[in-house]
């Protein structure tokens, strides 16, 4: 029997298809806060946990894509707000949270307020670029307002120590972080101003958590930041931390090690740039020199063709004054030179090779002892080796065996030895050589060997 079909009736999968589309159009993205447990990661890179509070629990999907860019994973026992779509998940009719984003809770309160102040400082002008000042290019003092005893002053002393060695450094000491923070780098900012001793202030911290820094994100301290007299350089955090003070400072530097170097120019460049400028002044002082010189050379002329006593004693007048200022411009070009040829002369005797002859002089003694040593054994080594061989030649020579009684006979006398007596005839002269010396025989008969 046919089934017939009842189209009051549902199936499973309409069903769920039906409440995931009215699910899907009836609530926007939402804000949902709650503690996450039952978190799963499989390989697949998706997220799985509930979300929960203390009268209901629901289930959320945070899938690969949207994971990658979160600032923060979720933990099992964090309480977080997600930002989440209301779906269900059809093959199962589980209704869900398909989340888009993660964030601790508290932390989309407070940076809805960092916006909302940065919003407003900068509406007032108090972020505008054309408002900032740059601090001064050869400072005589800088201000220092941080913690006597963090990490961040002992930055700031080092880059600041290395980069300008004579610079003046004062301290402000502020609390910067916990309850009073704001207060007290607002006190310390107010006496810097008041008393007006620095060219500029640093204000700086170290990094930390978003909470440590909040004192920097005080309105009041940020107003009075930018109401300073004198040029603030702010160096709060990390790199990629960023407070309200940044904003409204004169420059903002990612470190406080970064905040020195913006307040404290490089030595080497400066020294550079002063040699250039001490060239380019002795060319000018040459050159006012020699138009001097000629200015007064023409005045000169002019005297000796007007004879009017008066011009006469006027322009005498004016060449001692002149002159005077003629000696005294190259008095002090004097001085110049003679210190820079005394260093000169100074670091000349510091080079001066006579300072290295006297070791060398000294090692090469010893060397020259060491090689007369080594020659005179090696000498020694090879006379004795020179009396082996020969005793060993001896030893093995012809002469040692006619010393024993031996004869050596030779044919004809001086020619070959005679090792065979066959190549004799009888009556053939012959050369014999004994121990004593050498003579001539005859011989008489030839025998067979026995």
């Amino acid at each position: 029997m046919s089934a017939v079909f009842d189209p009051e009736v549902y199936t499973v999968s309409r069903l769920n298809r039906e409440v995931r589309a009215v699910l899907d159009g009836a609530f926007p993205p939402l804000r949902v806060r709650g503690e996450v447990s039952n978190l799963a990661a499989p390989a697949s890179g998706h997220l799985y946990f509930t979300l929960k509070d203390s009268g209901a629990a629901v289930r959320c999907a945070l899938f690969r894509g949207r994971g990658r860019s979160l600032a923060m994973r979720p933990a099992n026992g964090q309480q977080v707000v997600v930002r989440a779509r209301v779906g269900l998940y059809e093959p199962r009719g589980d209704f869900q949270l398909i989340v888009e984003s993660v964030e601790a809770d508290g932390e989309g309160a407070a940076r809805l307020a960092f916006e909302r102040l940065a919003a407003r400082l900068e509406a007032e002008g108090l972020c505008a670029p054309e408002r900032k000042r740059a601090p001064p290019a050869f400072p005589c003092q800088v201000g220092l307002i941080t913690s006597p005893s963090g990490a961040a002053l002992h930055d700031l002393l080092v880059v600041l120590r290395r980069r300008q060695p004579g610079l003046a450094v004062l301290i402000y000491p502020a609390q910067v972080q916990g309850e009073g923070a704001a207060a007290s780098l607002l006190a310390a900012l107010a006496q810097a101003n008041a008393r007006a001793e620095c060219d500029a202030l640093i204000l700086a911290r170290g990094g930390g958590a978003r909470e440590d820094l909040e004192a920097f994100n005080d309105e009041t301290l940020a107003r009075a930041v930018a109401a300073s007299s004198i040029p603030v350089v702010s160096g709060v955090g990390h790199e990629t931390d960023l407070s309200i003070v940044d904003l409204v400072a004169d420059r903002r530097a990612p470190t406080p090690s970064a905040a020195a170097e913006l307040v404290a120019p490089a030595r080497e460049p400066l020294l550079a740039r002063l040699d250039r400028l001490e060239g380019r002044l002795a060319l000018a002082l040459r050159q006012r020199i020699e138009t001097e010189r000629r200015r007064v050379q023409g005045l000169e002329r002019g005297l000796r063709l007007l004879h009017p006593r008066a011009r006469l004693e006027q322009r005498a007048q004016q060449l001692d004054r002149l002159e005077a200022r003629l000696r005294a411009a190259l008095a002090v070009r004097l001085r110049h030179e003679t210190q820079r040829l005394d260093a000169l002369a100074n670091r000349l005797e510091r080079c001066h090779p006579g300072r290295r002859l006297t070791p060398a002089r000294v090692r090469l003694a010893a060397l020259e002892r060491r090689l007369h040593q080594g020659q005179a054994a090696q000498l020694e080594r090879q006379r004795a080796r020179l009396a082996r061989a020969v005793a060993g030649l001896d030893a093995r020579g012809p002469l040692a065996t006619l010393a024993r009684g031996y004869a050596l006979v030779t044919q004809p006398p001086g020619g070959a030895p005679v090792r065979d007596p066959s190549v004799l005839a009888p009556g053939q002269r012959v050369g014999v050589r004994v121990s004593g010396g050498r003579f001539t025989a005859r011989v008489e008969s030839v025998a067979e060997p026995d």
